[in-house]
C-alpha cells in the first residue's frame, strides 16, 4: 500500500488569504498546505479520501492518471468542493466515477452538483455513481474499507481504516468503540488544528494524547491550520513516532 498525502491544511488553506503571520510567508515547502486530502494505491487501485477545492491542482502535482473512487468523510465544502474535477477520469476510463458517502454527504452532493443528477444533462458533465455507506465495512474495488465514526463537534464524521492504514481528519471525539477499531494500526492520521482549544478539532495536545493512546507504529498529524505554527519547529517539539504531514508527504506499507 502506497499512501500519499494530497493536501493537509485545514479549510482555508496555508498560506491563508491576505496573512502575513510567519508561517503563511515561510519559504519551506512543508509549510504550502492545500486542503485535506489522501491518496491510497493498493492492489493495482486508486482511491482518493476527499474532493477539496485544490483536487484538480493535487491530482496534476501527484500525476494521477488513474482513480478507480472517491470516499468521502463528510459533506464540508473543504472536502467536496473539488467533484467537478474528476471528469478527466470518465473521459479517460470511459465510466461512470463510483462515489462513496453517508446519505447527508450524498444528499449534499446532489445538491451542490445538481447539473450532474439533471434529468438532461449538459454534455461533458461529471459522471457520478453515488454509493451510500454507513458505518459497516464496505468493498471498494474488492478492496476492504472499515469505517470509522468520529464527531466533528455535532456533526458525524467517518474516518477510514485500510488494511493497518486509519485516517481521521475533522474530529474533536473519539468514542471507545471506534477506538478499538483504530488499535493495532501500523499508521495512524489525526487531525491537529492549532495549539488554542477549538470548539470542533484536536488541538495538537489533544491529538499527540490521543495518538499515545491510540499507539500506532507512526502516527501523521494533518488538517493543519497556520496557527500551528512552523513545520520545522513544531515537528521537532513532538514525542518519537509522531509526525507531521505535509503535502506530497509518501508513505508505504507492505
Amino acid at each position: 500500500m502506497n499512501i500519499r498525502f494530497l493536501g493537509t491544511g485545514t479549510s482555508q488553506g496555508v498560506p491563508v488569504i491576505g496573512c502575513d503571520c510567519e508561517v503563511c510567508r515561510s519559504v519551506d515547502f512543508r509549510d504550502k498546505r492545500f486542503r485535506c486530502s489522501v491518496h491510497i494505491e493498493t492492489e493495482g487501485k486508486s482511491l482518493v479520501i476527499d474532493t477539496g477545492p485544490d483536487f484538480r491542482m493535487q491530482m496534476l502535482r501527484a500525476d494521477i492518471h488513474q482513480l478507480d473512487a472517491v470516499i468521502y468523510t463528510h459533506e464540508h465544502k473543504d472536502h467536496t468542493a473539488g467533484l467537478d474535477d474528476i471528469r478527466p477520469f470518465n473521459f479517460r476510463q470511459k465510466k461512470d466515477m463510483p462515489v462513496y458517502g453517508r446519505s447527508q454527504v450524498l444528499n449534499q452532493i446532489r445538491q451542490e452538483y445538481s447539473y450532474v443528477f439533471s434529468e438532461k444533462k449538459y454534455p461533458g458533465v461529471p459522471q457520478v455513481l453515488p454509493i451510500e455507506i454507513d458505518e459497516k465495512a464496505f468493498e471498494v474495488e474488492g478492496i476492504t474499507i472499515n469505517p470509522i465514526p468520529v464527531m466533528h463537534h455535532k456533526l458525524p464524521v467517518l474516518g477510514f481504516r485500510v488494511g493497518d492504514f486509519t485516517y481521521i481528519t475533522d474530529a474533536n471525539y473519539i468514542s471507545e468503540e471506534s477506538k478499538e477499531k483504530i488499535k493495532g494500526s501500523k499508521i495512524l492520521v489525526l487531525n491537529a488544528l492549532q495549539k488554542t482549544p477549538h470548539l470542533s478539532h484536536f488541538t495538537l495536545e489533544e491529538a499527540i494524547e490521543m495518538a499515545q493512546m491510540l499507539g500506532a507504529e507512526q502516527t501523521y498529524f494533518t488538517h493543519i491550520s497556520h496557527k500551528l505554527g512552523l513545520h520545522r519547529e513544531v515537528e521537532s517539539e513532538l514525542p518519537e513516532g509522531i509526525h507531521l504531514a505535509y503535502d506530497g508527504l509518501m508513505l508505504s506499507l507492505p
